[in-house]
């Protein structure tokens, strides 16, 4: 089974969970995921199935969106809810404090990773430390915010709704503490939905219980999605039967024999005259070389 699954991601399963569950229901060895959600998160989540997973190094897109939501005047030793809070006892912010404090956070900036995360230390997992009650110096490192909105904010219930459209790389629970420190209040996120991944979207997503569902009536394999969906953005270009041969073999194809070569395309999907995909070329000026086979 070749092709890409968007699951929605329930709260308290992890993305591992998830790639083992899929594993079970479909036979296939080899399941991997497009960027890993935390279990306390929800939403989008492409998992990829046997020859797609040599896709998930290329994709066009390893930026994400999400639905973020925190609490004003509390702080935590996770960052979020589920750690240990405590109230600060500030003050609430007013709406154009948080729109300007908002400001600082949009562009290109450095964030330091939360001990919460995946992120390993001499090859220990920086949760495990945590969990120990142990802390260690991280990095700061490079990210960019596109888009960093205010959907709602209810003084009353401390609460603030973001859309945050990011690099890969970007945490959520670090943005939400960060700005609580700016604002000097304090602030923990609460809930963490991924509304885009990789290019999809939770429209592209089924739940794990659909798939059960449809993994008992064997229609499980007709919501795999072609692996070339991950590459829409790349031109599609067609060539003869003699030269899908020669790029299935490896060898680069001369951009003058190539039909249907936009000038100014740099990675391309090249496909057969039976309309089958066969995998990523790079374009130079002279030549479409291999970038990736995927048949």
């Amino acid at each position: 089974m070749d092709g890409i699954l968007c699951v929605d991601k329930p709260q308290e399963m992890t993305s591992f969970s998830c790639c083992a569950l899929l594993r079970r229901l479909t036979g296939e060895k080899k399941v991997g995921h497009a960027g890993t959600l935390d279990p306390m998160a929800t939403g989008v989540l492409p998992l990829m199935f046997g020859k797609a997973t040599r896709a998930i190094p290329l994709l066009p897109t390893h930026d994400k969106q999400y639905a973020v939501t925190l609490q004003f005047g509390l702080q935590s030793d996770t960052l979020d809810c589920w750690g240990t809070v405590t109230e600060t006892g500030r003050k609430n912010p007013t709406l154009s404090a948080i729109e300007a404090a908002l400001s600082t956070f949009r562009g290109d900036i450095l964030q330091v990773p939360p001990m919460m995360s995946a992120l390993k230390k001499e090859g220990v997992r920086l949760y495990e430390l945590a969990r120990q009650g142990i802390e260690v110096e991280r990095q700061a490192r490079p990210i960019t915010i596109y888009q960093l909105d205010i959907e709602t904010y209810d003084p009353k219930k401390r609460e603030l709704q973001l859309v945050c459209t990011c690099s890969a790389g970007t945490y959520m629970r670090t943005l939400c503490d960060d700005l609580g420190r700016i604002l000097g209040c304090g602030a923990v996120m609460t809930a963490l939905r991924r509304t885009e991944a990789a290019g999809y979207g939770l429209t592209d997503c089924i739940t794990p219980d659909i798939c059960r569902d449809l993994a008992e009536s064997g229609e499980l394999s007709a919501r795999i999605l072609p692996i070339e969906t991950a590459f829409s953005v790349y031109p599609k270009v067609p060539v003869t039967a003699a030269q899908a041969v020669r790029f299935q073999n490896g060898g680069e194809l001369s951009v003058d024999r190539v039909s249907a070569l936009p000038d100014t395309a740099e990675i391309v999907r090249i496909y057969n005259p039976e309309q089958v995909f066969l995998g990523l070329g790079k374009v130079n000026a002279e030549s479409i070389r291999v970038l990736r086979i995927f048949v």
